[in-house]
């Protein structure tokens, strides 16, 4: 099988992830996809482990975790930060079978398809064979991830597209994934399927640090790695990043992302 490759992986991919992640907003959704104490549960892509913890809380009492992630630097952040009773970490490959973790009530994959276009089918596959029947799967994910801007250069606005075309078509990128899961789990044969849309990426007025953060790691690593040749800056990534950074700091600029949430039960 090819290399997994992460096109946000740098250095700080995994604190940026820690600081993006909005325990409340887990909570609010996975609640609403039926999480419920005493659950066994798999976070498929954790990240930092902050949204693996939280999950394993709302469990309590009695509930068990895994987390799952391919990167062994976030096995030993999520160790060391996000470690409890009951939360086991474990590295592998979600293209790749699992079944030897066991069945698991309640599967989590938030943030994960987008990144895998071309092996979505081959992920739902791996979850289809750990999730107990009539167990709970919760997909979600964003849609026009990174295309929505207003009040921003229109030639910021045709790179950032671009940048998000070329990502698609040479990394596996998959920036309208949101809008697919319902039909992933129709067509699986999952039951009782529901389907809510909330704002994740709100942004007006003044910026906040977390965001400033955030979107600077998207352009400083995912644009600049994506292959685009930034010809409406005559091919200078740094004055591409320049204005971006200028803009986005723009009180006027509005920007927008809806997230999906999917969920359904495996049939018993």
């Amino acid at each position: 099988m090819d290399k997994f490759v992460n096109i946000m992986e740098n250095d700080e991919e995994t604190l940026r992830l820690d600081i993006k992640t909005d325990t409340k907003v887990i909570e609010r959704q996975a609640l609403w996809a039926g999480l419920t104490p005493g659950m066994r549960i798999a976070d498929l892509g954790f990240g930092s482990g902050k949204t693996t913890h939280c999950l394993h809380r709302l469990a309590q009492p009695d509930g068990k975790t895994v987390g799952v992630d391919i990167e062994k630097k976030r096995i030993a952040f999520a160790q060391a930060n996000y470690s409890n009773e009951g939360i086991e970490y474990v590295c592998r490959d979600l293209r790749e079978p699992i079944s030897d973790l066991g069945l698991f009530d309640f599967v989590w994959v938030r943030f994960v398809l987008e990144y895998q276009r071309s092996r979505c089918g081959d992920i739902l596959q791996t979850i289809d064979s750990v999730l107990q029947p009539g167990g709970i799967i919760c997909l979600i994910d964003l849609d026009y991830n990174c295309m929505t801007h207003y009040g921003i250069p229109k030639r910021l606005e045709s790179a950032l597209l671009g940048t998000i075309s070329t990502l698609a078509d040479n990394a596996d990128f998959d920036p309208l994934v949101g809008r697919k899961l319902y039909t992933y789990l129709y067509d699986r044969g999952y039951q009782e399927i529901a389907v809510e849309v909330f704002p994740h990426h709100l942004i007006y007025g003044e910026l906040r640090e977390i965001d400033a953060f955030n979107w600077t790691k998207k352009i400083e690593v995912a644009a600049k790695n994506s292959g685009y040749d930034f010809a409406e800056y005559g091919g200078d990534y740094d004055s591409f990043r320049k204005e971006f950074l200028e803009s986005f700091a723009n009180p006027r600029r509005f920007t927008y992302s809806p997230v999906i949430c999917c969920r359904g039960k495996k049939p018993a």
